[in-house]
């Protein structure tokens, strides 16, 4: 037997349950991992209050972790007992002591990249990696804005954007906030009690951005599309303050032609090898120093409400990691 944090109904953290359950067999092209390092994340969240649906009840959230492969079933191949693993591709159940998970979502661990650290940045790092190689591919000389900076995606899209030579605009909810963004890299940083068009506005001398990262959702949508240049792209990949409804097409062409994504990572690591690549990408730039994964905050998997109470009150910094 082990233990894991399981949903037995939706709601607010009080009904994440620590409890007992049967250790799983692998089936055939499955691995079994025992998990070191669990990640925190605001989709775990989503999950938990049924915004987005659990397949099945009792559910057991978590989307990455890193951990030791324990054993492998049938017809796996590139994967043996001992190999340090990390995912972060559903489907959900990375909070538990161990799980059996579809072999071809995991990637290999370099010897030197830790196991917390690997479980604090597989789903956001790889989500940096889409967001800014893939849906829009930013380039040397841009000015960009990243909302959220000092969240885990926000901290690595800061620094990977600047090691891709590009100004980053960040925003953030405090001034504690905003010196970290500032210490990643950030160029310039506008707090939430502040005009964001209008502060854009004066960064960029009018000429407005052509690109906005958008974590937060329904509460910086309008104000997003007014910091955007004609065939700008608004990126929507988050709903930290609700979501994104109601969309009028009409306004995207007034306000010069926009375009609109709403992206996941599901849909960019479909493919086994765009996977692969995008977690070596992701593995480089971290190796070279040029992003740093900070892990900020670490709880004890049985605490998953209190991390949970702590991420929904924007009292996090950086990534989270849950320890089995």
């Amino acid at each position: 037997m082990m233990r894991a944090i399981r949903l037995h109904e939706t709601g607010g953290p009080e009904k994440l349950v620590w409890e007992e359950v049967p250790i799983p067999s692998p089936k055939p092209g499955e691995a079994l991992v025992r998990h070191e390092a669990v990640g925190l994340n605001f989709i775990d969240i989503y999950f938990r209050t049924g915004l987005y649906k659990a397949p099945q009840m009792p559910a057991t959230l978590g989307m990455e972790a890193a951990g030791v492969v324990e054993a492998v079933g049938n017809g796996v191949t590139d994967l043996q007992v001992g190999d340090r693993v990390a995912y972060a591709m559903g489907p959900i159940g990375a909070y538990a002591e161990a799980r059996a998970i579809r072999a071809d979502l995991l990637v290999k661990l370099p010897d030197d990249v830790p196991s917390q650290t690997a479980a604090a940045m597989m789903l956001q790092g790889l989500t940096a990696q889409y967001l800014l190689r893939r849906t829009y591919v930013v380039k040397p000389g841009e000015t960009i804005l990243v909302h959220a900076a000092a969240g885990g995606v926000g901290l690595i899209l800061v620094q990977w954007a600047k090691a891709l030579g590009a100004t980053v605009i960040g925003t953030v909810s405090t001034e504690e906030k905003a010196a970290l963004a500032r210490s990643h890299g950030a160029d310039h940083v506008i707090l939430a009690s502040e005009d964001l068009a209008t502060r854009v506005g004066e960064i960029t001398r009018g000429s407005r951005l052509p690109v906005v990262y958008d974590s937060v959702g329904r509460d910086t949508w309008t104000a997003s599309l007014d910091c955007l240049a004609p065939l700008g792209l608004m990126v929507s990949y988050g709903n930290a303050s609700g979501p994104v409804t109601g969309v009028d097409l009409g306004v995207l062409s007034a306000k010069g032609s926009l375009y609109v994504t709403r992206p996941t990572l599901a849909t960019y690591a479909a493919k086994r090898a765009d996977l692969v690549a995008m977690a070596d990408d992701l593995f480089d730039v971290v190796r070279s120093g040029k992003v740093r994964i900070n892990v900020n905050q670490t709880y004890a998997l049985q605490d998953a409400a209190e991390a949970h109470r702590a991420l929904e009150g924007r009292k996090t910094t950086g990534s989270t990691v849950l320890l089995p």
